[in-house]
């Protein structure tokens, strides 16, 4: 299946999110200002999410059109192919927001798509009633000068959170920004990083996740690993491919000082969980 997706990032990493898409054989991938927009099956879905370093979700792209009445907005959303993604007992809950747009209730627009999407699905699986006790498919909509896009989240929490941060100093850099400053760095497989003031050390293990070529996605799950509508061997693949490119030849070194002890302490432990 083909999918329209888009990778939505923070303001100007848009051109790196585009290059790591490319290099994953991303189809017809375009950049617009906080979002690439990109093309690709199931495969490329996962690989999106295990691998990317720069953005913050994989969304699934189900439509963009013009609304300017809440008519407009729910014929347009009943006719989308719900089933093809939602179950008849998945859990679709709605979010979204609207700027300079006719339509600028955001809770009135939420009301409008989830009633759309569910009488899409009773058509389908002729029943009236929806539990929505299965796996969450979380449905996003954005309206931006009258034109609304419809998205479904593939990620769940955001890709910043690698897993290997829980704990973190008073005022820790995101992931994905510490992950675009290594980047312009121009961080190799044989460099050295020192970071004077490491904090909990993100900047230094965006670095070696770099130069080792490690999925920085590796260790963590994503909602759309729960669809029915995607194989399992789909995510083994993924993970399989991004596990057999980790440079463990790499020279990498790198070295972290902080004038607070509890932040030393931290970043070992982070490091410890990022592998």
């Amino acid at each position: 299946m083909e999918l329209q997706m888009t990778a939505p990032c923070l303001l100007g990493l848009e051109g790196l999110v585009a290059e790591e898409l490319r290099q994953m054989d991303a189809r017809e991938v375009t950049a617009e200002n906080g979002r690439v927009f990109f093309n690709g099956d199931q495969a490329m879905l996962a690989r999106a999410n295990i691998n990317s370093r720069f953005a913050e979700r994989i969304l699934i792209v189900l439509d963009r059109f013009t609304a300017v009445t809440f008519e407009e907005l729910f014929q347009a959303v009943r006719r989308l192919p719900w089933s093809e993604f939602i179950g008849s007992t998945d859990t679709f809950p709605v979010k979204g927001y609207s700027i300079s747009s006719t339509l600028h209730s955001v809770p009135d627009c939420q009301s409008i798509i989830k009633k759309a999407a569910v009488e899409r699905l009773k058509s389908v699986y002729h029943t009236n009633w929806f539990t929505e006790s299965g796996a969450a498919h979380p449905i996003q909509f954005t309206i931006r000068k009258n034109i609304a896009t419809i998205y479904l989240d593939t990620t769940g929490i955001g890709l910043h959170k690698r897993g290997y941060r829980r704990n973190s100093n008073a005022a820790p850099i995101k992931e994905t920004l510490a992950a675009g400053i290594v980047d312009l760095a121009r961080v190799h497989s044989d460099s050295v990083v020192c970071d004077p003031f490491c904090g909990s050390g993100t900047l230094l293990i965006e670095a070696a996740f770099k130069a080792m070529r490690m999925a920085p996605g590796l260790n963590r799950r994503f909602l759309a690993e729960q669809w029915a509508q995607i194989p399992r061997t789909v995510w083994q693949n993924a993970r399989a491919e991004a596990v057999a490119a980790i440079r463990h030849d790499a020279a990498f070194e790198a070295y972290g000082y902080d004038i607070d002890p509890e932040a030393i302490a931290l970043t070992e432990e982070n490091g410890g969980k990022a592998g």
